[in-house]
């Protein structure tokens, strides 16, 4: 289901010594890892990241008012106006 190049995150989660037990015994069942099953419930409960609603994501950013442009010195000023001045 998941290629493990595509795992970035590290998630550390408490559970109780009977979930433990029926996590284990569900990927023992499964041939596979605790993490793949709870993987799995994830996205049974939540869902997925399709493919259509990535594209309807993207459609809606991309149709979203843009935000006011500025120019470099602009934010230099703007910058510089929030910052108390250094001494030497």
């Amino acid at each position: 289901m998941y290629d493990v190049h595509m795992l970035k995150e590290r998630l550390q989660i408490l559970v109780t010594t009977d979930q433990r037990r029926r996590l284990e015994a569900e990927a023992k069942r499964r041939h596979t890892s605790v993490g793949s099953v709870i993987r799995g419930a994830i996205d049974a409960q939540i869902g997925v990241a399709t493919r259509q609603r990535r594209m309807r994501a993207v459609e809606a950013i991309r149709s979203a008012p843009a935000p006011p442009h500025l120019e470099p010195a602009a934010i230099d000023r703007l910058a510089e106006s929030e910052h108390d001045p250094v001494e030497p």
